[in-house]
């Protein structure tokens, strides 16, 4: 297989792309992170100071939430490819992003001696978390969404030695805040641990792997781990992404492939009816499969031949219609005199009487 270009005499601007971004940073984010970032490096290429840039009109372009603009940047100046220049007495989310030189960072992390934090000595380029970078990430609302998350998992409050731990591995290891949320549910619900030293022990054998992020993990869960892989599929497609399910909810899922035996296309196609309500839950899909277990249906192909709505009601009597002439009561069934007798006889009859 090969690619090439097509040659064309019509110029419409083109934008490049570095190579280390498709390489090495597009592959840990979502489609959505990408997007903005691509969208937001062409408006900085561009330099056109007529346009009016915001994050707002960045998401009416995307046709995005607002929400995953912000997200995206975080992300990004996480990753260390952007800064975020906030204004002095602008809105917190009205800030000026700066698209840092990546060859240049290439050469920063791979060719220069870096410090550990805390150290005036030169040493492996392993990032130690300090106290005031926690205090500063506790500001990101990815991170503080991770460590939220987290608290849920472990049943308490991570304490802040454990914060700084996990910091370290979003940089150390280059793993994604999903990914370690998951790392966590991974040994808390299936092997029962909370050790944080296990945890890492996950997180480092995950990277030695490639996974990085939340398609490598969700990859890998497919082929080593059904039911973990089960779960993190419906939540997602629930719109649950950073949230992993509860012990009720686990329960009720296991139920369906268990003891229902559903395939997961068919829990997925269940999944599609959220549409129909402003509350998707783990209930409300247990619900619609509860009742294709009682009509027998087993693959997708019968969802539409015995899931049908039902027909309105008819009446027992079609016979009882107003005006209709179908209409008999029981002096119906009395046989009538008149029945003996031809049209002619009884013209006859009628003229003697009247004479």
């Amino acid at each position: 297989m090969s690619f090439f270009l097509e040659i064309t005499n019509l110029d419409l601007g083109d934008t490049p792309v570095e190579n280390i971004f498709i390489n090495d940073f597009m592959p840990m984010a979502n489609g959505t992170y990408v997007k903005v970032y691509l969208l937001g490096y062409k408006f900085a290429k561009d330099k056109d100071e007529n346009l009016c840039l915001s994050n707002e009109s960045i998401s009416r372009h995307l046709n995005i939430p607002l929400s995953d603009v912000l997200k995206a940047w975080d992300f990004w100046e996480q990753k260390g490819i952007i800064l975020k220049h906030k204004k002095e007495d602008g809105d917190e989310y009205d800030y000026k992003v700066e698209f840092l030189n990546l060859k240049q960072l290439y050469i920063k992390n791979n060719f220069m001696p870096k410090t550990s934090s805390g150290s005036g000595q030169s040493s492996n380029t392993i990032y130690t978390c300090s106290p005031e970078d926690l205090v500063e990430a506790n500001k990101i609302p990815s991170i503080q969404e991770m460590f939220l998350s987290i608290d849920y998992i472990v049943r308490r409050p991570l304490v802040p030695n454990e914060k700084r731990k996990i910091l370290e591995w979003l940089y150390n290891y280059n793993m994604s805040p999903e990914v370690i949320v998951k790392a966590f549910f991974h040994a808390v619900e299936k092997r029962g641990i909370r050790k944080i030293n296990y945890i890492e022990g996950i997180i480092r054998n995950w990277y030695d792997m490639g996974i990085v992020n939340s398609e490598a993990l969700e990859n890998h869960l497919k082929m080593q781990d059904e039911k973990f892989y089960s779960y993190d599929r419906i939540m997602r497609s629930l719109g649950f992404n950073n949230r992993t399910p509860s012990e009720a909810e686990m329960k009720v899922i296991d139920k369906w492939f268990d003891e229902w035996k559903f395939t997961m296309e068919v829990v997925l196609k269940a999944c599609e009816n959220t549409k129909k309500t402003a509350n998707p839950s783990v209930n409300y899909i247990d619900g619609i499969l509860s009742s294709w277990h009682e009509k027998g249906i087993n693959t997708v192909e019968e969802i539409a031949e015995k899931d049908k709505p039902k027909a309105p009601a008819q009446k027992k009597d079609k016979n009882i219609q107003a005006g209709g002439n179908n209409f008999k009561t029981r002096f119906h069934t009395i046989e009538q005199r008149t029945s003996k007798y031809t049209p002619e006889e009884l013209e006859e009859i009628a003229r003697k009487r009247r004479g």
